[in-house]
Formats: C-alpha cells, sequence, structure tokens
C-alpha cells in the first residue's frame, strides 16, 4: 500500500535538508536520497566559503539573505583576489562591482595583499582586491543542524532510496522507490547534479542543467609556516585559489569541466595543472597531495539558482542549479521555496531585499 506524504524531498545535501526542514513545520516531510548517506557528492566537497561579492546579482542578494542564519557557522577568512601583472585593470574592476554591494570591498596594493600572505610572488599585479569579510561555513555543522531540526519536527530520512518513478495520479504524485511507495501533494525536486534526470521520470522538460566538475586537493604547508591566519586567495581569471583547512592548504584548479551527473573522482592532470599554477602565483613549492577530490557545481544558463513550480505539472517545485553557491545561499533558496509551496510567494524579506520569483523561476530556462 503506498504511504502518504505531505510532502516527498528528492536529495539529501543542502538543499534537500534545508527545504525539508522548512516544511516539516508546517507538515509530515519525507526526504530520499539514493546514497548510503546524506550530502555524500557536492555538499560535502564544498569549499566551505562565505563570499557576499560571489556571482550575478540575485546571488549575492540570497547570501546577504542567509547571513543571519549562517551567522552561527561562520568563521573570519578573508578574500584576496589577485591576478597576473597586466591584470590592474581586471582588479580594479572587481573592487568596484564588489563596493557596489559589499562597502567594505577594498583595492590594495601588492605589499599590503603579502603582507596578508608572504608566499604570494613579487611579479603578479601591483594590486589586489580584498573582501574583509568574508568567511568559511562549517558545512558540516550546518547540515546536521538542518537534519536534527527536520528530525525533532517529525520527518523522515530514508537513505540508499533512488526515486525510480515518479509520475502524476489524479491530483497527487506517486513517487516509487526500490522499497516504498509514497502518495504526495508536494515533490520537491532537490536532487543536485540529478534534478533534470529527476524531471525527466516525471515526464516534465528539463531547465538545461550542467553540472561542471570542480577538482580540489590538499597539500601540506611549507615547513615552519603557520598558514592558518592567512586569507582564500583566488586568481582573477579563475585559474586557481587556495586557503588554509587548518594548518594544512586546500587547493583548487577552479575548473569547470562539463559532466554527466555522476559520483565525479579527481583527474591527475587537473590537479597537476592546479600545483603549477599555483607555485607559478607563489612561493609554496607545492609538492606532496595528501587527498584530492572532486564535486559537480550545477548551473543553468545564466547561473542563478533555479526555485519555483514547474508550469507543466501541479505540485512539483524545483530547488535546483544551486551551481557554487549552494551552501551561502541555502538558508534563504529553502525559505524562497517553502513560501512557494506553502502561500505561492517569497517571503517579504527576500522581496524586500529585491529578490523576485520570476528571476528563481523555472520558466525562465525555457
Amino acid at each position: 500500500m503506498p504511504r502518504r506524504a505531505g510532502a516527498v524531498v528528492i536529495g539529501g545535501g543542502i538543499a534537500g535538508v534545508s527545504i525539508a526542514h522548512e516544511l516539516a513545520e508546517h507538515t509530515n516531510v519525507v526526504l530520499l536520497e539514493q546514497e548510503e548517506q546524506l550530502a555524500h557528492h557536492t555538499t560535502g566537497r564544498s569549499a566551505a566559503a562565505y563570499l557576499e561579492t560571489y556571482g550575478p546579482t540575485p546571488v549575492r542578494r540570497l547570501t546577504l539573505a542567509s547571513r543571519s542564519f549562517l551567522d552561527p557557522f561562520l568563521s573570519p577568512r578573508p578574500l584576496l583576489w589577485i591576478g597576473a601583472a597586466d591584470r590592474v585593470d581586471a582588479l580594479i574592476e572587481v573592487a568596484e562591482a564588489g563596493r557596489a554591494l559589499v562597502s567594505s570591498v577594498q583595492l590594495i596594493d601588492l605589499d599590503a595583499a603579502r603582507a596578508r600572505c608572504p608566499a604570494l610572488r613579487s611579479n603578479l599585479a601591483d594590486a589586489a582586491v580584498l573582501e574583509p569579510d568574508a568567511m568559511d561555513i562549517d558545512v558540516a555543522a550546518l547540515h546536521q543542524t538542518y537534519v536534527q531540526g527536520m528530525r525533532a519536527r517529525g520527518s523522515e530520512i530514508h537513505r540508499s532510496s533512488p526515486v525510480t518513478a515518479l509520475e502524476r495520479v489524479g491530483d497527487h504524485w506517486s513517487v516509487t522507490t526500490p522499497h516504498d511507495v509514497f502518495d504526495t501533494d508536494l515533490v520537491v525536486n532537490a536532487a543536485g547534479a540529478w534534478c533534470d534526470v529527476i524531471a525527466a521520470l516525471a515526464g516534465l522538460e528539463p531547465i538545461g542543467l550542467q553540472p561542471l566538475r570542480r577538482t580540489a586537493f590538499t597539500c601540506p604547508a611549507p615547513e615552519g609556516v603557520d598558514v592558518r591566519p592567512w586569507p582564500l586567495v583566488a586568481d582573477i581569471d579563475d585559474r586557481f585559489y587556495f586557503k588554509p583547512e587548518g594548518p594544512q592548504l586546500l587547493c583548487s584548479l577552479a575548473d569547470e569541466t562539463p559532466s554527466p551527473p555522476c559520483d565525479a573522482t579527481a583527474e591527475a592532470l587537473d590537479v597537476a595543472l592546479a600545483i603549477e599554477r599555483i607555485n607559478d602565483a607563489t612561493t609554496l613549492d607545492l609538492r606532496h597531495v595528501r587527498r584530492a577530490w572532486a564535486g559537480l557545481r550545477s548551473f543553468v544558463a545564466d547561473r542563478t539558482p533555479v526555485v519555483g513550480f514547474d508550469g507543466g505539472a501541479p505540485g512539483f517545485l524545483w530547488l535546483a542549479a544551486q551551481g557554487g553557491y549552494g551552501i551561502q545561499t541555502a538558508p534563504a533558496l529553502a525559505r524562497a521555496a517553502a513560501g512557494l509551496a506553502l502561500h505561492g510567494e517569497l517571503p517579504s524579506e527576500l522581496i524586500d531585499l529585491g529578490i523576485s520569483a520570476g528571476e528563481l523561476s523555472p520558466a525562465r530556462c525555457r
């Protein structure tokens, strides 16, 4: 016999658990995760930064709207943009654009940048952009807070439960896994890189989601060097970044390699190229890689998240395309999705920040 649920949320990453937490205050929620553990894919592989200057304008507003919820999970980690010697103009442009939304963003010279990260070489651009109020996010604690919250509100979590069938039956949805069948009025598609796959199961048009692989790895810091006070250092042309992770360094090529939805793995050539680029810009002389991994960051064409009901099917709600901003925007996106699901409109605090349902709607992708 089918089991009744007020809402079925598909996906156990940050998007799924955050919207499940919001909805569970109002109805009984069942969350379905295809893997044996939650947050196995992108959420568990995030670089975990809170950057108010990152992404297109709607993303920046969603980031600001998420700040109050994220505060307990944040710790200081300034962001420093650097560039090659001929990229001063680009750095000036980034500083001006950043100050338009975040007044604390500063254009500093190379000496000031090297005071914050002494490993920077002297042949870089004599300019850098500092976002002093950027933060690290404790992603594991944030995710677990949402999990504990949804459980406290009576939600169910079903691991190893991939959706095998999804169809509209009369005025409700039937959601099938290898273990159960659920009847529900509301399906939330929060399946990350698999969101278009879930839509196809429901016979719906895709939104053009493109998963992009990003490689990351950790390296030991140079002997005798305490890197823990250093900022997150990023190349202005997105060729690499690195940041402290405890006493070691977390590094990335900042690559965006198109990929099908999958359990992504790091490519040795990408790791080697990142090491070469970081060593060219610094005196770190990275050699030994302790651990390497990759994750999928999923975007649509305008690189803005997709939140809203599908016009082709009542009760099918998209919460997709969070790209590289999913952690820092999760609280606001969850409130947006819950507002649309429960009341048919965004919460007033998001509207007051200039966020509109239309710029998030799946209709814009078609």
